[in-house]
């Protein structure tokens, strides 16, 4: 495997080569879709091991209230890049190329230079006006060039629409679809959490989901465990908290029953992980209830307090006593301590008390 330093100077190396291939590009003419205040720029890679090309495409909007800059990265399929040939993208000397992505909302045309599998250049857009039209006419409005835009790279169109139809989404207006297309809810998404039983219904709530990172295998995770007909602030929630089918399935393949979502939220935010867990099985504290395991962490009583309280010659000390040593300050040093200066073979709640007096290290 790369070293982080290796793969760092490989990564630096290949946008190094882009930017050159950018730079030397010329400047896209300026048209009706791309006006003086607009830079359209594109950049492809070929990843080992990837069936699809990384297609990058950046725009930028200067006006009088500054600029507005812009940036998708995606995979597609050569075939969908059409005048563009495998043979052009890992030309050896480097060749100009000329191709077009083709969406319902409008069409991409690419100009640029490719040379062993990267490529970069400029791009325009031609919007649908067909496309536009048929908005208007299913209630939605009509879209602005940007908007087209912005539904042309998301590849959102007549099928997500209806998919949308379908599902009963509160989707009215064109800004709705864009806030979606921005935000990554793709046609996808939208089949795939209908075919795991879930129905969103809101454009707000399925924008959340995305942004918070529920992915389709996130949820078919939790599926699989039982976890089932949660609602999205249940999943956005189980998400934003680290809480993952692995996370849960290592307790389980520690002995641990199946628990409340709520619970493994709690375990989670309060540090408890299987680490844990097996250190204190070592120490003789084993499959201890989650709930006993939260409020050591809750108290700070680690594996290695409790090794060293141990190693005075206090052992299977209870979950309440450990905690109680915690509270009141008294530490393996603290007893070391006190035993020095005479206070020799007290019990833990003597130290206790002996702490609570007043008695310091």
């Amino acid at each position: 495997m790369k070293s982080l330093r290796a793969r760092t100077l490989s990564i630096t190396g290949m946008l190094g080569v882009l930017l050159l291939l950018w730079a030397c590009y010329p400047a896209a003419q300026v048209t009706y879709s791309n006006p003086q205040n607009t830079i359209n720029q594109w950049l492809i890679e070929v990843r080992p091991g990837d069936s699809k090309l990384q297609l990058t495409m950046n725009y930028r909007r200067t006006g009088d209230n500054g600029f507005s800059y812009n940036n998708r990265d995606f995979g597609i399929e050569l075939d969908q890049l059409a005048g563009l040939t495998r043979d052009q993208i890992m030309s050896a000397t480097g060749t100009t190329v000329h191709f077009q992505l083709k969406r319902d909302a409008g069409t991409f045309d690419f100009e640029g230079w490719f040379k062993q599998g990267n490529g970069s250049g400029h791009f325009t857009f031609a919007p649908s006006s067909s496309f536009n039209s048929e908005l208007a006419r299913l209630g939605f409005g009509r879209a602005t060039d940007d908007q087209l835009q912005s539904l042309a790279m998301a590849d959102t169109g007549i099928s997500f629409i209806n998919e949308l139809k379908a599902q009963g989404y509160d989707t009215t207006t064109v800004d709705q679809l864009v806030r979606m297309a921005n935000h990554g809810v793709r046609l996808e998404y939208l089949q795939g959490l209908k075919s795991l039983g879930y129905s969103v219904k809101s454009t707000d709530l399925v924008v959340r989901m995305k942004d918070h990172g529920v992915s389709l295998n996130f949820i078919r995770e939790l599926t699989a465990l039982g976890y089932i007909n949660l609602t999205p602030d249940e999943l956005v929630r189980t998400r934003d908290h680290g809480v993952s089918a692995r996370y849960i399935n290592e307790f389980m393949a520690a002995g641990y029953e199946r628990a409340p979502l709520d619970q493994w939220v709690a375990m989670r935010d309060h540090g408890v992980s299987t680490e844990f867990a097996t250190e204190l099985k070592s120490l003789g504290y084993d499959r201890l209830p989650l709930e006993d395991m939260r409020r050591m962490k809750d108290h700070g009583v680690s594996a290695s307090f409790i090794k060293e309280i141990r190693d005075l010659g206090y052992a299977n000390t209870s979950i309440e006593q450990l905690v109680r040593l915690k509270d009141h300050g008294v530490s393996a040093a603290y007893i070391k301590r006190m035993k020095e200066r005479g206070y020799a073979d007290l019990s833990l709640d003597e130290y206790i008390r002996l702490r609570d007096r007043g008695e310091r290290e």
